[in-house]
């Protein structure tokens, strides 16, 4: 190993490695660059390394990072296929003074990025290709691949060839900007590219949702992490090949490509590093074309565990779940979590003894000793015909996908009160108005009072990155405003960002309950018909924690934030209100504008 290299692996740290002294010396025998071997050692810190790197040769470090969008006119200057092969980006174009040109005149200069500024097949292919003088800089390799993909867009190189072959087939003028360094490429085989690449894309970044809206100008592309959409870099010429990319998906999910004027419902199977995701598909015709979103489920089994109970509730649940009858429902607006929920509950019945049936539309999760029916309302299997069915078929526990009608609705009770344990879901804002939906559906007070053992409220909440949470400080008077614990106030925490979470500050959700008992109190008052009001007041002299308390319980656990909490919540009876309407010039308007970090 050569004494230079050897300095350098000791600045970093990593000289001792018996990993990296062999990468080294295979790179040498091969006579190729050592910079990426070296970064594939587990044991080097990819930072330090190209920093030291950087140092060595006199070479500026470039940064990168962060979410200012970048400086679209630079994919001018680099061909798409050139910045991916060589996983090297454009960060500047600027013209500089050149003292090694004749009369020192200025000329434009195009700074490109790399993590391998060794690698000489990449000096020469840049060389034979970009017309300008060339700064290099290093950076590292993770933050040159997410710029190249912000600046071009996924799948941009195969596409700069489709549309470059086009072209030239068309006799029109391709651009003197941008050389082609290979044959156009297939489309067909571009597009089944693409989209697998978005597909992974959104599984990487642990995407509950993709959704592909056509809009008038261009292909929209954007993903729900944690809750919140965000856009997918793709190339800005997508839009001529909307047709091939709706039609793969289509095709994918085996569902008609000729018909584009109704929606249509699919479904396709992936593996991605040996774990199985379903893929929920949905069309729905736009004046723009067919918009497709994409509903990601994995089918890793969910627990109680991974759930995350808080407090007392992991024993009230397990209680609920030991009852021989009854029905036990989950309310909450759509992509509050309800599913995940009730197959966490049947996942923790799912024994030998007992046999569970459910009906959903449609099956979001295929779990093992369970029989499992999707309606099919276009042959006459609906939620009350198929529950008729399963009533005739023995079952113990029932799970019936969603109340949506009176006639569902008093199949599921009856079943209840026939020695079935029923659970199902609700679309309210809140354990109490679980109540008076049913009534307002049709259902007799005295047969809700009876049948139904528990009313379960929730909604996710994006979880703190563990890497980069700090201590926060809270005004007391605000924390009084909104209910929070005085006595606690120092174990609150806030986002900050950093790599790892992309700088959101969040990595994940969880969800935040809340629970109403029907205990002979509440049964009463049911049976009478008392107002919403009545019902919550005696609920919560029955032990009914809100939502939000239980939402403060995770951020002083440090699970959460205030802002989080206080964004999917609502105020509970009694509580001060004058948080949600102080004025911001005199004092804060939400969490974030009364909290500050340590």
């Amino acid at each position: 190993m050569m004494p230079l290299i050897q300095q350098m692996l000791g600045e970093a740290g990593c000289a001792d490695s018996p990993a990296v002294r062999q990468a080294v010396d295979e790179a040498g025998f091969n006579q190729v660059s050592f910079v990426e071997p070296v970064l594939d050692c587990p044991e080097v810190r990819e930072r330090d390394f190209l920093q030291v790197l950087a140092r060595t040769l006199e070479l500026p470090w470039w940064e990168g990072g962060g979410e200012t969008p970048p400086d679209s006119s630079l994919r001018r200057h680099l061909p798409a296929e050139l910045a991916l092969r060589h996983r090297i980006l454009p960060v500047g174009f600027a013209r500089e003074e050149h003292e090694d040109q004749p009369g020192h005149e200025a000329r434009a200069t195009l700074h490109l990025a790399t993590f391998d500024p060794l690698n000489l097949v990449t000096h020469q292919r840049v060389a034979a290709t970009v017309t300008h003088p060339v700064a290099w800089h290093v950076g590292q390799r993770t933050r040159i691949v997410e710029g190249i993909q912000r600046l071009y867009g996924l799948g941009a190189d195969t596409f700069e060839k489709i549309l470059r072959g086009r072209a030239e087939w068309e006799g029109e003028e391709a651009g003197d900007e941008v050389t082609v360094l290979d044959e156009p490429e297939d489309e067909e085989a571009s597009v089944v590219r693409f989209v697998n690449q978005i597909l992974r894309r959104g599984l990487e970044q642990r995407a509950t949702d993709i959704h592909v809206e056509p809009q008038q100008d261009r292909l929209r592309i954007r993903c729900r992490v944690d809750g919140r959409l965000e856009d997918l870099p793709v190339p800005e010429n997508i839009k001529s090949l909307q047709a091939s990319v709706i039609a793969r998906l289509k095709i994918m999910a085996r569902l008609d490509i000729a018909e584009k004027r109704l929606p249509q419902d699919g479904r396709i199977n992936l593996e991605l590093d040996g774990q199985p995701i379903d893929v929920r598909v949905a069309t729905i015709p736009s004046v723009e074309g067919e918009s497709i979103s994409l509903r990601l489920l994995s089918q890793q089994v969910m627990t109680l565990d991974r759930l995350g109970l808080t407090g007392g509730l992991r024993p009230v649940i397990e209680d609920l779940l030991r009852l021989p009858n009854g029905i036990i429902l989950i309310t909450g607006p759509t992509g509050s979590g309800k599913s995940t929920t009730l197959y966490a509950f049947l996942s923790a019945m799912n024994q030998p003894h007992r046999r569970i049936v459910t009906i959903e539309d449609p099956v979001e999760y295929k779990m093992p000793g369970m029989v499992q029916i999707a309606v099919k309302p276009e042959i006459g299997l609906t939620f009350a015909t198929g529950l008729r069915s399963i009533l005739r078929g023995d079952p113990n526990v029932v799970m019936v996908g969603e109340m949506r009608d009176l006639e569902t609705t008093e199949i599921a009770i009856r079943a209840a009160l026939t020695g079935h344990l029923v659970f199902s879901t609700l679309h309210t804002n809140d354990a109490i108005g679980g109540i008076t939906r049913l009534v307002d559906m049709g259902v007799e007070p005295f047969l809700v009072s009876s049948a139904v053992r528990a009313f379960f409220a929730q909604r996710l909440v994006r979880k703190l990155c563990p890497l980069c949470k700090a201590p926060a400080e809270v005004e007391r008077e605000y924390l009084q405003s909104i209910g929070f614990p005085l006595s606690a106030a120092g174990r609150i925490h806030r986002a900050t960002g950093c790599e790892a979470c992309r700088g959101s500050g969040y990595q994940g959700r969880l969800s935040i309950y809340e629970v109403v008992q029907l205990t002979p109190a509440l049964q009463h008052l049911i049976n009478i018909r008392s107002h919403p009001a009545e019902l919550k007041k005696q609920a919560m002299e029955d032990g009914y924690l809100p939502m939000r308390g239980y939402g403060f319980q995770k951020v002083l656990n440090g699970e959460t934030t205030i802002e989080e909490v206080l964004s999917v919540t609502a105020m509970a009876e009694g509580e001060n209100s004058k948080s949600e309407t102080r004025n911001p010039v005199s004092g804060p308007l939400s969490a974030a504008s009364a909290i500050s970090v340590h």
